[in-house]
């Protein structure tokens, strides 16, 4: 017997292939839809009408002659909806990416990098480096969670990118970075700047100030103390390592900073003191889509960043443009 999801895979495929005729726009929206899972806010998105929108999903799903979507109540991507939007990224991607062929050929230039990242700062090296080597490549930056991030590079709305938590997916291929302890940044006049180490368990009174839900510092810092059975005490959420810092240095409270953060910040007023944990660390992986062919500009910001020297601050010298697939 042919199990049901494949019965369902196979009428929707034969159905796409036997003539219908769809619109990119329409596929464009349907892919919002699914990522927002909200028709008012993915016509928000799309800055069109919500009437409109959903006349474009019921035309869509009458042109597969399936339901793309449960709408017992909220709006749910259903198991068929997943499998065509996992196509659509792809012919999507493959469009985009022949547009971006074509551009590079008959310009007979580099091209464009798009890199995704949850933050830059970790960055301004090689891509100061990569633009001073190559003027004419466009860099284009997008921050991103991570958890968007296998989602960006399937769909070739990226290029690359750099994150401080691991993505698990199985068509992307990567190399890390670095590796590095992550410790605790305190005003020069608070009680505990002298100190040599710190245990999370002294930590638990403290007004911390750390990044919104999802990004790598606030895992860190939950996980940390969910591990002991806390919950932090935070006073304020900020987006970047740079307002982090700024607002510990005002005395808001004290936070979790990177050791490449201290190194790149030597005269600012902040103590950095390690933890003591070996859970408190991060590792920076580069990843890429394992399907696609990376055009020049991009196989060359990869070996970039790839052969930084991270403790350092400059380019490795001896580099090649065979990064090694991490595990």
């Amino acid at each position: 017997m042919i199990p049901e999801a494949s019965c369902q895979r196979s009428i929707l495929l034969r159905r796409y292939a036997s003539g219908v005729m769809m619109d990119l726009n329409s596929l464009r929206q349907f892919l919002v839809v699914a990522r927002l899972e909200h028709l008012s806010r993915a016509a928000e998105e799309l800055h069109i009408a919500q009437p409109s929108l959903s006349r474009t999903i019921a035309r869509l799903e009458g042109e597969l002659g399936a339901a793309l979507f449960d709408r017992g109540g909220r709006l749910r991507l259903n198991d068929t909806g997943r499998l065509f939007r996992d196509h659509v990224e792809r012919a999507l991607g493959e469009l985009d990416a022949g547009r971006r062929a074509v551009a590079q050929a008959s310009s007979q230039g580099l091209g464009a990098v798009r890199l995704a990242s949850e933050t830059f700062l970790t960055l301004t090296g090689p891509m100061a480096a990569f633009k001073s080597a190559h003027p004419a490549v466009e860099l284009a930056l997008h921050w991103s969670p991570p958890e968007d991030m296998a989602r960006r590079l399937r769909a070739q709305e990226v290029d690359l990118c750099v994150a401080s938590q691991p993505i698990h997916a199985e068509d992307l291929e990567s190399v890390q970075l670095f590796d590095e302890a992550v410790g605790i940044g305190v005003p020069l006049g608070h009680p505990l700047a002298g100190r040599a180490s710190v245990t999370i368990d002294e930590l638990a009174d403290q007004p911390f100030v750390t990044a919104r839900p999802g990004h790598w510092l606030r895992r860190l810092l939950d996980r940390l103390f969910a591990a002991r059975g806390l919950t932090p005490k935070i006073v304020c959420e900020a987006d970047e390592h740079g307002a982090i810092a700024e607002l510990i240095i005002a005395g808001l409270g004290i936070g979790l900073a990177p050791a490449f953060a201290r190194r790149n910040a030597v005269s600012a007023p902040v103590a950095w003191i390690p933890v003591d944990s070996p859970d408190c660390r991060r590792t920076v992986t580069l990843y890429w889509s394992a399907d696609s062919h990376l055009p020049t500009a991009v196989r060359l910001m990869r070996t970039t960043i790839t052969n930084w020297n991270w403790s350092g601050g400059e380019p490795r010298a001896g580099a090649d443009d065979r990064p090694a697939r991490q595990a």
